[in-house]
């Protein structure tokens, strides 16, 4: 880290055994990530639970080159975190998550989900149990009746919308799934 450490301490006395368990949990995130500019890390216990035992809240904020990442651990009655070393441990675990997260969309690393081929139809052979779908690239794609999932084949009408899955048949491309896709259902 580029600035020192800050552990605050609210409504409870400073410990130096939690000091250690921050300091090593921090050092073991500028480990994971040596660009951390600063680490501010904030342990208190809220006062009303009188009849509970009292109930830890942590919050480390990160100061991370063109951000900051602020993590809040107190979940409410989370009898877990009446151990103040277990509420720590939460807070660096989704500190760390938070981080990961921070890397891979700096590395451009988000995750791409690809749209599954889709097209209308645009031919159906009741009589023969087929239709054919022009696919969203302009290809004709085979389809049989026992192809459609959670549908009523007799139902369809040709431009109907519908989601595939493709494989190459004897006569050319088929499909072996095909979904309608209902109204307010968004394909890119």
């Amino acid at each position: 880290m580029k600035q020192p450490l800050q552990i605050n301490f609210r409504d409870i006395p400073p410990s130096e055994a939690v000091e250690a368990k921050i300091r090593e949990k921090a050092a073991k995130l500028d480990e994971f990530y040596d660009h951390i500019m600063a680490c501010t890390v904030m342990v208190a216990s809220p006062h009303g639970h009188h009849h509970k035992g009292n109930l830890f809240h942590v919050s480390i904020d990160l100061t991370v080159p063109n951000g900051e990442l602020v993590i809040n651990r107190s979940p409410k009655d989370h009898h877990a975190h009446e151990d103040v070393y277990v509420a720590i441990r939460d807070a660096f675990n989704a500190a760390r998550r938070k981080l990961q997260d921070y890397i891979r969309k700096q590395r451009g690393d988000v995750k791409h989900h690809e749209v599954p081929p889709h097209g209308i139809v645009s031919e159906l052979v009741p009589y023969q149990d087929f239709g054919r779908i022009m696919s969203a690239d302009g290809r004709e794609i085979y389809f049989h009746r026992n192809s459609l999932i959670d549908g009523d084949f007799d139902g369809l009408v040709e431009g109907d919308k519908v989601r595939f899955s493709e494989v190459a048949g004897d006569n050319g491309p088929q499909a072996s799934t095909v979904h309608l896709i209902g109204k307010h259902n968004i394909v890119g």
